[in-house]
């Protein structure tokens, strides 16, 4: 292998000649001429979108981009003035192009292009239609639904060389619009300031959201040949980063100009309009690796968090992605913290629909909260919609506020609150489809507002299928099986869950720990409990339950004598506590899907001396 050898994540766009082989047979070398044209004319597209032409191979060429949008735009950009140029000439050999476009790995060698990503875009293009375009699903979720373009799917396409199935989309400009512009060579101007030490440069305008840019992961290891492995690591950061709808996050190829370049961090991030930089290493030695990541305020480089990660380097890609995800994970939740504590030092004057946002969030964090917090909450999030009625996470954390009062003690009328969730989880969605939270809302209203098992399902597949790297959506996922009765799902969600955040809420646990319970992993159970900060009683008799299972009777019996004080203390509401009281409260517990999924549990209660 060439010692200039990368290996990267990229958007990889492949296009070809429809019918080359009989436009050649009329005139081969007006063909032959016409084919280089306009693909010349496309490469100089590419370029003024961000994008490096890579191969032109006779018929066919093969472009990177840094960013989905980009590869779309150019794409479609290319397709209409090609169309007119077509138009203009007066024989029949018109080189009509078909374009696919994919997210995948590639490896870059000597200036070639290979790798699943490529043939992925190839298998795309050719289910492409003369002049269309056909993008990757996961293509089309990263395009911001700002732009201008729409996506007609094509379903799940079985593809030669892939062992499942694709989702395909063809990509279109929206009726009565226009393709934006290109935007500036971030990359070309970043490196050219860098070169001219004597000019002024003006400070990029941050934008409203959190902006963070990811630079590229310094290689520790003194072997070039470990290079594609730090790259990647950025490049998984980016990418996932980039599915939190929340965050702005700067684009490859502008982070990417700093690699290797003397530049102070606050510098950079004046540069790149970034109020938070992640910076970082990979150092290999023999058989391990550790990474480390450390997160900066832009502005005044200080230091915001921090975290070392140790790994055995036995499939490198395996740790590529744990690790990645790992970050990816806790940063975002860090930036939405520290952007918090920012906008409760804002005056009340100076407040954006994002600053209201971000106050209800300080109110309330999570789905645990006081009545008052919870309406304190509710009350920002209803100022930041009236300042911006458009804004789908300002409906997203409305929902939520309705849901936790749907499940709590206090409402004065439950069916009023869960409406209430339901309709501000569907307006979320119907304003930003792409937001992996407002699909994850909608199934929790789906499923504990309106009993629908298979629409929550959906919705989850669909908040998952967006953002693989937010574990609220596999806590979620962790309760919705288990009470589905799938617990085999569920311990596996709530084990993806820990991988992204190894300081899960109790909430998260909760639901893996009782899978564990039905699929009779008593100890693992015990385990997963013990991890709790505050086991509400229902997990103190489960534990009852998974010693007497497991015929540690002694401890079964301690553990149900605890229960039995903690259930007579805290739940006054359910009267003598007779056989009757300890059924109504265990099935009061699980919205079960099978009803008979329960008599496991009770089984283990029987046995600890409880329920009866």
């Amino acid at each position: 292998m060439s010692e200039n050898c990368s290996r990267k994540l990229a958007v990889i766009l492949h296009a070809d000649v429809v019918g080359s082989t009989g436009l050649v047979q009329k005139n081969e070398a007006v063909a032959h001429h016409r084919f280089q044209d306009a693909f010349q004319r496309f490469s100089e597209t590419i370029e003024s979108y961000g994008g490096t032409a890579r191969e032109i191979r006779g018929d066919a060429l093969v472009a990177e981009f840094a960013r989905a949008s980009d590869a779309v735009t150019a794409a479609l950009a290319f397709q209409s003035t090609n169309e007119a140029h077509n138009d203009s000439l007066d024989d029949d050999i018109r080189p009509r192009i078909r374009i696919g476009i994919s997210l995948g790995e590639v490896v870059i060698a000597d200036g070639t292009i290979t790798g699943a990503g490529v043939v992925l875009a190839q298998r795309l293009e050719q289910l492409a239609e003369s002049g269309s375009v056909v993008v990757q699903g996961t293509v089309s979720e990263t395009v911001p639904i700002r732009l201008p373009f729409e996506f007609e799917s094509l379903g799940e396409q079985v593809l030669k060389g892939f062992d499942h199935p694709v989702r395909a989309f063809v990509a279109r400009l929206s009726p009565g619009e226009r393709l934006p512009a290109p935007e500036s060579n971030a990359t070309s101007m970043i490196q050219q300031d860098l070169q001219d030490d004597d000019t002024e440069h003006p400070t990029v305008e941050l934008p409203d959201k959190p902006s963070i840019a990811v630079l590229p992961f310094t290689n520790m290891s003194g072997d070039s040949e470990q290079e594609y492995f730090s790259d990647g690591i950025t490049e998984d950061i980016i990418t996932g980063l980039s599915r939190f709808r929340e965050l702005f996050v700067i684009a490859r190829g502008s982070s990417f100009a700093f690699k290797d370049q003397s530049v102070g961090i606050t510098e950079m991030a004046d540069k790149l309009g970034a109020k938070y930089v992640l910076e970082g290493s990979v150092r290999k030695a023999g058989n391990r690796v550790r990474i480390t990541a450390q997160l900066i305020e832009g502005t005044t480089g200080n230091h915001l968090w921090a975290e070392n990660y140790d790994r055995v380097l036995e499939d490198v890609f395996a740790v590529q992605d744990d690790v990645s995800q790992t970050i990816i994970a806790t940063l975002a939740g860090r930036v939405e913290e520290e952007s918090r504590e920012r906008a409760l030092r804002k005056s009340a004057k100076n407040l954006s629909a994002y600053d209201y946002y971000l106050r209800g969030k300080h109110y309330w964090p999570d789905w645990m909260g006081s009545k008052n917090n919870i309406l304190q909450a509710r009350e920002m999030f209803e100022q930041a919609t009236e300042l911006d009625p458009d804004y789908a996470a300002a409906y997203i954390g409305l929902a939520e506020s309705y849901i936790a009062e749907f499940w709590s003690s206090w409402t004065t009328n439950r069916d009023v609150a869960g409406a209430r969730a339901f309709e501000h989880a569907c307006k979320a969605v119907a304003l930003d489809d792409r937001d992996s939270h407002a699909h994850l809302i909608l199934a929790v209203a789906y499923f504990h507002v309106k009993s629908n098992f298979e629409l929550a399902e959906v919705q989850i597949q669909r908040a998952l299928e967006l953002n693989p790297n937010d574990y609220w959506n596999y806590c979620f996922k962790t309760s919705f099986s288990l009470c589905a009765g799938d617990f085999e799902e569920s311990i596996f969600c709530g084990s993806e869950a820990i991988r992204r955040n190894p300081f899960l809420p109790d909430g998260c646990l909760h639901g893996m720990g009782f899978s564990e319970y039905f699929a009779q992993r008593y100890d693992n159970a015990i385990k997963t409990f013990g991890r709790l900060s505050a086991p509400g009683v229902e997990v103190q008799g489960c534990i009852a339950a998974c010693y007497a299972q497991l015929g540690r009777d002694e401890e079964a019996r301690a553990a149900a004598a605890e229960f039995r004080d903690r259930a007579k203390a805290e739940l006054t509401s359910h009267g003598n506590w007779d056989a009757e009281d300890w059924r109504d409260y265990w099935s009061s517990l699980f919205n079960f899907k099978d009803p008979g999924s329960l008599k496991h549990l009770l089984d283990g209660l029987r046995k600890a001396g409880l329920s009866e």
